[in-house]
Order: C-alpha cells, then sequence, then structure tokens
C-alpha cells in the first residue's frame, strides 16, 4: 500500500519545511521584517482557509488527510511569524511533536482499514464501530485531537500556539485560525458519526464483510 509512503512525506515534509523557515528567515526578517511578515501571513491564510475547504469535500480519507495537512501547517506558520520574541518557535514545536503523533496515529488507522477492506472511500467506514470498536475509537480520538478538542491532545498544542499568536499581536491570524479549526471539527464530527453508526442501511458492505485482525494500532489512542 502507498499509504505509509504518503504518511511519511506527509509528516516529514511539513517537519523540514517547519524546520528550515525558523532558520532560514531569522536573518531575512531583521532586514525586511515587514515584508516577510506579510507574505508568510498570507501563505498561513491561504493554508488554513484552502486546506480546509476542500478537505471538507472529499470522498476520499487520505485526501482529506492531505488536504487537512496544508491546514495544520497554516497553523504552523503563526509560531513562525511570531518568532523567539513571544514564544514562537517553542510552541510551533510543540504544536508539530502533537501533530506528528497525531498524523502518524490517523494514518496508521486509515492503513489497517483498507488493508482489511480494499477502500479508502469515508462512506465505506460507516458502521465500523460495530466490528471493531478499538480501531474506530482510535481513529475517532485521533482525528479529535487533529481538530484541537479538548482535551486531547491536540488541543493543548493549538492552545499555546494561538495564545502566543494573539500575544504577539495576529489577531486576525488567529481568529481564521479559530473559525477554520470549527470547520475541521466539524468534518472530523461527520466521519466519527459514520464510524458509530449502528443503522443497518448506512452500513456498507464493506464493514459488513469485515474481518477484525489480531494486529491492531496498539498506539493509536496513545498518540492521541
Amino acid at each position: 500500500s502507498p499509504t505509509p509512503v504518503v504518511a511519511f512525506l506527509s509528516v516529514t515534509s511539513k517537519v523540514a519545511a517547519s524546520a528550515s523557515a525558523t532558520r532560514i528567515f531569522d536573518i531575512p526578517f531583521y532586514f525586511s521584517s515587514n515584508e516577510w511578515h506579510l507574505l508568510l501571513e498570507i501563505l498561513a491564510i491561504l493554508s488554513m482557509i484552502l486546506g480546509n475547504l476542500i478537505a471538507i469535500t472529499q470522498t476520499s480519507m487520505k485526501r482529506m488527510l492531505a488536504y487537512s495537512s496544508i491546514g495544520q501547517i497554516g497553523y504552523v506558520i503563526i509560531g513562525i511569524i511570531v518568532g523567539d520574541s513571544n514564544g514562537g518557535y517553542a510552541s510551533m514545536i510543540t504544536y508539530m511533536l502533537f501533530y506528528i503523533s497525531m498524523n502518524l496515529g490517523t494514518f496508521a488507522c486509515i492503513v489497517s482499514f483498507g488493508l482489511r477492506t480494499g477502500t479508502d472511500n469515508i462512506r465505506d467506514y460507516a458502521g465500523l464501530y460495530t466490528k471493531d470498536p478499538f480501531l474506530a475509537l482510535s481513529l475517532a480520538l485521533c482525528l479529535l485531537s487533529l481538530g484541537g478538542l479538548p482535551p486531547l491532545a491536540g488541543f493543548f498544542g493549538k492552545l499555546h500556539l494561538f495564545w502566543c499568536g494573539w500575544q504577539a499581536g495576529l489577531y486576525f491570524l488567529v481568529s481564521i485560525g479559530l473559525l477554520t479549526s470549527v470547520v475541521s471539527i466539524y468534518y472530523y464530527l461527520k466521519i466519527i458519526k459514520l464510524l458509530m453508526t449502528g443503522r443497518n442501511q448506512e452500513i456498507t458492505p464493506h464493514v459488513r464483510n469485515y474481518r477484525g485482525s489480531p494486529l491492531r494500532s496498539n498506539n493509536s489512542i496513545e498518540l492521541s
């Protein structure tokens, strides 16, 4: 399956981009702070809005998570803009650590489901809880943590990041971040509702014929 490769690229590319930005942008900020800030603010806004709005239209779990990740990197850029002065880099690194765990946990659940059913369609996850409660709950917790719902790890990561942005005067960016976080929670909850449904007419053949496996994603709940 190409999904582990997608997971690796999704996580490592964002870590590398964020780490590089914290190093590279330290130099030009001293000379042209306003120009770089404006560029990064535009990039953050586009990432947060477009990433989440496109994610909400997807029917594939992998594509949904990929576009959602674009939105996540928009939050990280807030920390880059804040810089060292208000703990921006520290909040960015903290959030990235949580994000890596949550993202890999979600991908692990998707891989597990895909290997047993051969499908990646979001609709085909309907009723998974009735067949594999552990996998369904693991995926639900990872998604809720990605969305930043309290009291999960993702909430505290976003809270720290947004608080640093607010203290630095990035009120508009933080407001966009909060609004798009609500959007992400909305489409994550739609998926979770599908996972937990017990209505026979909604359960797809993929889940009806689902066979559990002793090889479970044991770390998924811990990662969230």
